[in-house]
């Protein structure tokens, strides 16, 4: 970069306020002697930031700057250029279109890099600009993934690779040995998926590729495919692991395998649906190791924690969990027999599927080609003289009924229900042929709940939010001094400014003024109002509480409650015309 070139950068910097006329001297008097570049001296120095020289070289030099964190590269173009060629010119292909190979560069003018690349690529080179620290991590990441690919994919090439189909029993071994190529491949997959904190493995097919993405955090994310001429392979593995039909491509199936990663068993839960490029597979993963937690890990705060710990420990009633999928409420279920469980009850569940062994618990698994449903296996448990009774899910109006005749007859009785708060549960179970009679008598609680990702530590600071935003979560005003936290995104978070999940819970405790409102059919808003005297706080004011203890970001509350709550004032005024 020439000499006059970096004064015309700096020059940019000084026009946009980055810097004074004294720190581009001083950067100016560093470079002389070191063969440092003037932009990178004032990064080193902390003067500017690597965004602000990203934004001023593209703009200087007319190039499009790049987002490593926001994009996924596939192997195959990683594999163009060696890892030791872009660790020592900084630099990652990230896209290859006929004979164009587009570079992210930290140093776009860097001649004998372009040249060199050019000779070994034998391609067109288009250059980007991206930030060093972050074409170091994009390195790091890609060439380890690439190279367990690359080598996988060598092995097939030299023959290991059979098309035999294999029984069950021996590819689960091998599965969890890992002597099969393609079997290796899906196992670093799943691997990298465990480790990283996925919730779970999407293998979605595409007309040109096998997209593979995971949830982590609630968030789904692209990760390194395989090519797409091993999908059929890799699917068939899968489903054979599972002990699925592989011959069967028409109809959903859903099974189970496992896989041992770091000396722990994982279950995994697979499911299958066809679509018009393949089968796409759904892997939930099944952790036993955090199956541990108890009820003060979940996230609830205190208020809620206590109604909550009293009310699972009444001897009758009906207890629910609503909320939308992967919420959290079977662990949420889970983390509450095992508070309240003991060699003195006998605690029964009834699970589609059963998700965790839970130790002194009968565990039903759901059978629906053997007949044994929800409703089915409720009645059969009714017999069983159980003392609690857990339902993974009211999905009908007769599994609906059993339950409340449950537990109206003595039992303590459990379950889940999807509705999009803890209120309108109870509009839910009359619509579906509950009379509010039953409702009233059955009901003891109802706890909505979501999952919220919680700001990364290593890169938390205070910030500013646009008046739009604050408009938006507050339209008839808010607390002004509210300070407001985010991450400003490193490595430990993958440049998210996330890392890990807590809950959000909002609890309904049935009183004797609320059974009176249910008998008397009244509004969800009355029966809101009342609540809102009685304690009860929706789920937004329990973000927003969060949100004060710098533990999440206001982004973050309105994208899991947006659709329910956000900036409902009715609920205070109503309390206060009560009073």
């Amino acid at each position: 970069m020439a000499p006059e070139t970096l004064k015309r950068i700096g020059t940019v910097l000084l026009e946009k306020g980055y810097i004074s006329e004294e720190q581009l001297n001083t950067a100016l008097k560093l470079q002389t002697g070191s063969s440092k570049k003037v932009g990178d001296i004032l990064v080193e120095t902390g003067v500017i930031t690597e965004e602000q020289l990203v934004e001023v070289v593209s703009e200087r030099l007319k190039i499009p700057k790049l987002n490593l964190s926001a994009m996924v590269i596939n192997p195959t173009v990683i594999n163009i250029i060696p890892v030791e060629m872009a660790k020592r010119f900084n630099v990652i292909p990230v896209i290859k279109m006929a004979n164009i190979l587009t570079l992210a560069m930290a140093d776009p003018l860097d001649v004998i890099a372009i040249d060199e690349i050019k000779y070994h690529t034998k391609c067109i080179i288009k250059r980007t600009v991206a930030a060093r620290t972050a074409l170091a991590q994009a390195i790091d990441q890609y060439y380890s993934v690439a190279d367990s690919v690359r080598d996988i994919l060598g092995e097939a090439q030299e023959g290991e690779h059979s098309d035999t189909i294999v029984t069950s029993a021996d590819f689960l071994d091998a599965f969890n040995e890992g002597d099969n190529t393609v079997v290796k491949l899906v196992n670093m997959i799943l691997t990298r998926a465990i480790k990283d904190g996925a919730s779970d493995v999407h293998f979605e097919p595409d007309e040109n590729e096998l997209r593979i993405r995971y949830r982590v955090n609630g968030v789904m994310r692209e990760e390194a495919a395989p090519p797409k001429k091993l999908q059929p392979e890799v699917i068939s593995r899968i489903k054979i692991a599972s002990e699925l039909d592989v011959s069967e491509k028409r109809i959903p199936q859903d099974g189970r395998m496992s896989i041992r990663v770091e000396g722990s068993e994982i279950d995994l839960r697979v499911s299958t649906l066809p679509t018009i490029h393949g089968e796409k597979v759904v892997i939930r993963i099944l952790d036993k190791r955090n199956l541990s937690t108890g009820l003060p890990e979940l996230g609830m705060n205190d208020s809620v924690l206590e109604g909550w710990r009293s009310r699972i420990r009444t001897p009758e009633g009906l207890i629910l969990i609503s909320g939308p999928t992967s919420s959290g409420k079977t662990s949420t279920l889970y983390a509450s027999l095992m508070e309240i469980n003991s060699i003195e009850k006998n605690i029964i569940t009834v699970e589609d599927p059963v998700e965790f062994s839970l130790p002194l618990i009968n565990q039903v698994q759901i059978n629906e080609k053997a007949t044994l449903t929800f409703a089915s296996a409720l009645r059969a448990i009714l017999r069983q003289n159980p003392d609690i009774i857990m339902v993974g899910e009211i999905r009908d109006s007769e599994t609906a009924a059993i339950g409340v005749r449950a537990a109206l007859t003595g039992h303590l009785v459990f379950s889940t229900i999807h509705t999009n708060d803890s209120i309108g549960t109870i509009t839910r179970l009359m619509d579906m042929g509950i009379e509010q009679y039953m409702v009233a008598s059955a009901l003891e609680a109802i706890l909505a709940q979501r999952l919220i990702r919680t700001i990364c530590e290593d890169c938390k600071e205070e910030t500013e939010i646009s008046p739009t935003l604050f408009a938006k979560a507050f339209p008839n005003g808010g607390p002004m001094e509210l300070k407001f936290y985010s991450g400003r995104g490193c490595r430990q978070c993958r440049n998210t400014g996330y890392a890990g999940l807590t809950g959000l819970y909002e609890l309904v405790q049935i009183t004797d003024n609320l059974r009176e409102m249910i008998l008397a059919k009244a509004s969800e808003t009355a029966i809101k109002a009342e609540a809102y005297r009685n304690g009860y706080r929706p789920l937004f004011e329990a973000g927003i509480e969060l949100m004060k203890q710098g533990v999440t970001t206001l982004d973050e509350i309105l994208r899991v409650t947006s659709s329910i709550d956000v900036g409902d004032t009715n609920n205070q005024a109503a309390a206060k015309e009560l009073v």
